[in-house]
């Protein structure tokens, strides 16, 4: 398996003091007479937790998990999984993976639980059904142990694609679109699973075209565009730096437009005349908030309420991807 490699930069550090479950270090990717696909691409996954790796399509998320899955040969650069190679040490670091693919492809005339124990096997591991059952009933999928895969709905579908990714007990889960058309309410079970599989000491990384899900779940968020990493940050952090909020005042009677004396705060109207936005950044101590609040009520406004709100992490990826684009 070709592998080259170019003297890559340190790993980034991880900040709990424990040696990264995942290291990527100066790994780019190209195709025969195509541009590159990955382009330096660092990166130190740390043991235990849930990172959302996030990124408009075509932007690499799918070929930098399959390098590290051993599913794509790499190009420049290192990859190591619990400390292995993933080339030198190509079986050891595999069988530290599992991998749930976006795409719901199982036999569909075999039984949960013969597929389930079928790709157990395939890592050489002896049967072990104890586990096989204790990974079915975390699912909630052991009622449906003896039911062919076809009978099963795209949500049970897609746990048993997880289940299956756990049969070898990996340390390092990846999930490229977990709940990619799944309801609304099998996509919060789905999110409790993940949680589970946290709390029992899997290392959980995500894929996602739903911001929500890395909101929710997510210690930390990368955003890849063009094959490079742009941005790797705890998710709290992320938000607090980069957010903006917005004070939304709610009048007791209708304007027309915004009086002149209040137009340095550049305040939006809306709600059909009864609300005024004004937008500010979260690092600072809502600057000007008390003198607009003066500066209303001597321009004879008056308010029926005030509510902040906060920039989501999807308002932050698209500032992101419009930035960079």
């Amino acid at each position: 398996m070709p592998h080259t490699m170019t003297a890559p930069p340190p790993a980034p550090p991880t900040g709990s003091g424990a040696p990264p479950i995942l290291s990527i270090r100066g790994l780019s990717k190209s195709y025969k007479d195509g541009p590159r696909v990955l382009d330096d691409i660092n990166l130190a996954i740390e043991p235990g937790e849930i990172f959302a790796l996030l990124g408009p399509n075509g932007a690499g998320k799918t070929t930098l998990i399959s390098i590290v899955c051993g599913i794509v040969n790499p190009g420049e650069g290192e990859v190591r999984v619990g400390g292995y190679d993933i080339v030198r040490d190509y079986r050891r670091t595999r069988a530290l993976i599992g991998l749930v693919p976006q795409e719901l492809t199982t036999d569909a005339f075999e039984t949960v639980w013969a597929t389930v124990s079928f790709s157990r096997g395939l890592f050489g591991l002896p049967p072990n059904p104890a586990h096989i059952e204790t990974i079915l009933r975390q699912l909630s999928l052991w009622e449906k142990r003896d039911a062919k895969i076809l009978t099963l709905s795209g949500g049970m579908k897609r746990r048993v694609l997880i289940a299956k990714a756990l049969s070898h007990e990996p340390r390092v889960l990846f999930l490229d679109e977990p709940t990619a058309g799944v309801d609304v309410r099998l996509r919060q079970d789905m999110w409790q699973v993940v949680r589970d599989l946290r709390a029992g000491g899997v290392t959980v990384i995500l894929t996602t075209h739903y911001i929500e899900e890395a909101e929710e779940m997510a210690d930390r968020v990368g955003v890849i565009r063009g094959g490079r990493i742009v941005l790797v940050e705890e998710k709290t952090v992320l938000m607090r730096k980069l957010g903006r909020k917005e004070l939304v005042l709610t009048l007791q009677d209708r304007l027309t437009a915004v009086p002149p004396q209040l137009a340095a705060y550049d305040l939006a109207l809306s709600g059909e005349g009864t609300e005024l936005t004004y937008v500010y950044d979260s690092q600072s101590e809502r600057p000007g908030i008390s003198r607009l609040l003066e500066d209303l009520a001597g321009a004879g406004l008056r308010l029926r309420d005030v509510k902040t709100r906060q920039s989501t992490l999807e308002d932050i990826f698209v500032s992101l991807v419009e930035a960079r684009a």
